[in-house]
């Protein structure tokens, strides 16, 4: 091989994503990501899923929609009709409903159907980090709205919007995750959901709900999708299966009006997504779904019950959080004078991968003290030893006491 290469550095655009690392294994104990239980994956159904399903439907493969059209599988919108109606309150038809590979391809896809350099859009204060990394990288200006132990505060947003109003400036979207917030696990109550429903349609600016989260409730019961209460259809919602069964199988989807569906399908030229696992979703959720959930559901449990746990140990009053009422991360707070960002650099070197809270926050100062602990994953003795390991770190670096 030659001693020199080619220069594709001096072809590179302005504005890229800083360059990814390589990837060098799984850590001892990943706190990170979106990860699930392995134990709690319905594997088996999936097997005979597939099996049932290909053998009765496998040469469709041969077509790019497999005979269902650019929106995606049928059976698979016709099953997540049923389901978002008895589980969210939103009447939706399968044509009303667009399968993306992921919850993020559905992020991309109304970012690029609403957006522009320059825009504004209004967020929650702590928020999805895909969410706030793809409005950077677009050069819009970004409204974190603070939180509370009920989600976004109304009154927040209500002088948000006002001010833009004085400004001149109409916010493209107010985007929000209601139901287990990402990260910080509230459930937006009604009465806000209405609230923000009135915002609304008094500034005329739609509402783009994020619901990837909202199977996941200790209690299986959850407030009514936003879309499911507005009256004046300026609402987009979105979700994804990758909670709820495996987000190995990348498959999300939207649920739109069809003036704002119709543009965002011409954006989906990836000649749709992954086909067998739309299948293979199809066939199992039908039958297994409702059954598959509350079991996954007592395994998430359990394990942010060790998580606790295991921060009262080793932590001690330093950790501060609120008990969620559902999802797969933990938002902590230690003390002032811990850098999220530093721990986790010394964490990583000694096996423990963490999400730093400034990546999650547009306010990343206030956030920079706070951790997202992602408990899906790890098992139970390694969220013990990951925690310990923390701990340790926290005491000789940054002197907290325990």
């Amino acid at each position: 091989m030659s001693s020199t290469s080619f220069d594709f550095a001096s072809l590179l655009p302005a504005g890229l994503p800083p360059a990814a690392a390589r990837w060098n294994g799984r850590v001892k104990c990943d706190f990170t990501g979106g990860n699930n239980d392995a134990d709690a994956l319905p594997l088996d159904g999936l097997i005979a899923a597939a099996t049932a399903v290909l053998r009765r439907e496998g040469r469709t493969l041969s077509t790019y929609g497999l005979n269902s059209g650019p929106q995606g599988y049928r059976p698979l919108r016709e099953f997540l009709a049923s389901k978002l109606k008895a589980a969210a309150g939103i009447a939706c038809t399968p044509d009303d409903i667009l399968i993306t590979s992921g919850s993020l391809q559905a992020l991309d896809l109304v970012n690029a159907t609403l957006l522009q350099r320059g825009d504004t859009v209004i967020i929650e204060e702590d928020c999805y980090q895909g969410t706030i990394n793809r409005l950077t990288r677009l050069g819009v200006t970004v409204i974190g709205i603070p939180l509370d132990r009920e989600g976004m505060r109304m009154d927040a947003l209500s002088s948000a919007l006002d001010e833009l109003k004085r400004k001149g400036v109409r916010a493209k979207y107010i985007y929000t995750i209601p139901t287990v917030q990402n990260p910080t696990a509230t459930i937006l109550p009604v009465e806000r959901r209405q609230e923000m429903l009135r915002l609304s349609a008094a500034h005329g600016v739609p509402i783009w709900e994020d619901d990837c989260y909202a199977d996941l409730t200790w209690s299986g019961e959850r407030p009514p999708a936003i879309y499911a209460l507005s009256d004046h259809g300026g609402v987009i919602h979105i979700g994804s299966f990758s909670k709820s069964i495996a987000p190995a199988l990348r498959v999300g989807f939207i649920v739109a009006p069809w003036e704002v569906m119709v543009r965002t399908l011409a954006l989906k030229t990836d000649g749709g997504s992954g086909a067998l696992e739309q299948m293979v979703l199809a066939e199992y959720c039908t039958a297994n779904f409702s059954k598959h959930v509350p079991a996954l559901r007592r395994a998430l449990r359990a394990k942010l019950v060790t998580l606790t746990e295991a921060l009262q140990q080793h932590f001690g009053p330093a950790a501060q959080f609120d008990d969620p009422e559902g999802g797969i991360f933990l938002w902590v707070t230690l003390p002032e004078g811990v850098d999220a960002a530093k721990l986790y650099q010394s964490a990583l070197a000694a096996g423990v991968a963490i999400n730093p809270g400034p990546e999650w926050s547009v306010n990343k100062s206030r956030a920079r003290n706070r951790l997202r602990l992602c408990f899906a994953s790890p098992s139970h003795e390694e969220i013990n030893q990951g925690v310990a390991t923390l701990a340790q770190l926290c005491r000789r670096e940054f002197g907290l006491s325990g």
